[in-house]
C-alpha cells in the first residue's frame, strides 16, 4: 500500500470518524469516501454480516498503511450496550473528530393502517438511534475542545407527505435536536451539520417501496433517485466546508421553496396528490 496515491484529496488524514449506520447505503458510501481521503473510521451497525463485509471493503480502500478501521456490532438505540463498546474504542483511539449518524428507516403506510407501535418504532430508531451516540461521544469532544457531529434527516424533515406520518415527525425531531445543539455548543468549537437526502437507491429505500402507498409512489415518479455515492460526495464536501444544511440534488430547491413560499409548496404537493388520486380513480 505504501507509495499508492489517493485520487481524492487527503482531507481526512489523521482524522477519526465514527459512522453509525456505516454498513449500508449512505453511511457505507460515506465511510468509503472518508477512508479514500485518508481518514480512520469506526463503523457501527446492528447486523454482523454486512458490517464485516463493509470493513473488508474499507480496509481495501485505505491509501496509507497506518490507516485503521474499527467496527462495532450494536444497535445505536441501546445505550447500555453501545456505551462500553464505543468508550473502549475512544479509550484506545482518542476522541473522534467527527460523529456521523446515518441511522434510520422508513415505513410508509396509510394512517389508518398504522399503530402506535409503528410511531414509537420510527421515533426510537430515527431519533434515539442518532441521539444515543451523540450523548456518548459529546463529552469526549468537549474535553478535546473540538468536534463535528452530522445527523441525517430527509426532505420530509421539512415537509410532510402522504404515507410518511411515522417517518416525517422523527426527521423533524432530528432537525430540532441539531438546531438546539448547534446553538448551545457553538462556543465550545463543536460544529453540526444536517444531511437532507432525497430519494436514494439504498437497501432501505427498496424495503420502503414495498409498503409505499400508490399516491406516494406517484408523487416521486418525476424525482431523480440519487445513488449513495452521489449523496456521500455532496455530504463529505459539505462537512469539510462546515455547512450546517447539506442538501443533495433536488433537496436544495425543495428546501428553498418550502422556506420562502411554504404556501406555494403545499399547493404544489396538494395538486400532485389530487392528480395521483384521479389516476387511481379515487376522486
Amino acid at each position: 500500500m505504501s507509495g499508492q496515491k489517493s485520487v481524492l484529496p487527503p482531507a481526512f488524514q489523521q482524522k477519526f470518524v465514527v459512522i453509525c449506520g456505516g454498513s449500508k447505503g449512505i453511511g457505507r458510501a460515506t465511510a468509503l469516501r472518508i477512508v479514500r481521503m485518508g481518514g480512520n473510521v469506526c463503523i457501527i451497525a446492528r447486523n454482523p454480516e454486512p458490517l464485516q463485509a463493509t470493513v473488508a471493503d474499507l480496509q481495501a480502500a485505505r491509501v496509507k498503511d497506518e490507516q485503521w478501521v474499527e467496527s462495532i456490532a450494536a444497535d445505536t438505540t441501546d445505550m447500555d450496550v453501545l456505551r462500553p463498546l464505543l468508550e473502549d474504542v475512544i479509550a484506545r483511539r482518542g476522541a473522534p473528530d467527527y460523529l456521523i449518524n446515518a441511522v434510520g428507516y422508513a415505513y410508509p403506510q396509510y394512517i389508518e393502517k398504522l399503530t402506535l407501535a409503528d410511531f414509537k418504532r420510527n421515533m426510537d430508531v430515527n431519533y434515539y438511534g442518532q441521539l444515543v451516540p451523540i450523548l456518548i461521544v459529546l463529552p469526549h469532544m468537549l474535553q478535546a475542545g473540538r468536534g463535528h457531529i452530522a445527523n441525517v434527516s430527509s426532505i420530509v424533515g421539512f415537509m410532510g407527505l402522504i404515507g410518511y406520518a411515522t417517518y416525517a415527525p422523527s426527521k423533524y425531531a432530528i432537525v430540532g435536536l441539531t438546531e438546539s445543539l448547534r446553538h448551545e455548543l457553538k462556543p465550545y468549537n463543536i460544529h453540526f451539520s444536517i444531511l437532507f437526502p432525497p430519494d436514494t437507491d439504498t437497501p432501505g429505500f427498496a424495503i420502503e417501496n414495498q409498503t409505499k402507498p400508490p399516491e406516494t409512489a406517484m408523487l416521486s415518479e418525476t424525482a431523480k433517485v440519487m445513488t449513495p455515492d452521489e449523496v456521500a460526495e455532496i455530504f463529505v464536501r459539505g462537512l469539510l466546508k462546515r455547512k450546517f444544511e447539506i442538501l443533495p440534488g433536488e433537496a436544495g430547491w425543495i428546501r428553498l421553496a418550502f422556506r420562502l413560499a411554504p404556501g406555494l409548496g403545499r399547493w404544489i404537493i396538494d395538486r400532485d396528490l389530487r392528480k395521483a388520486r384521479k389516476r387511481l380513480r379515487k376522486e
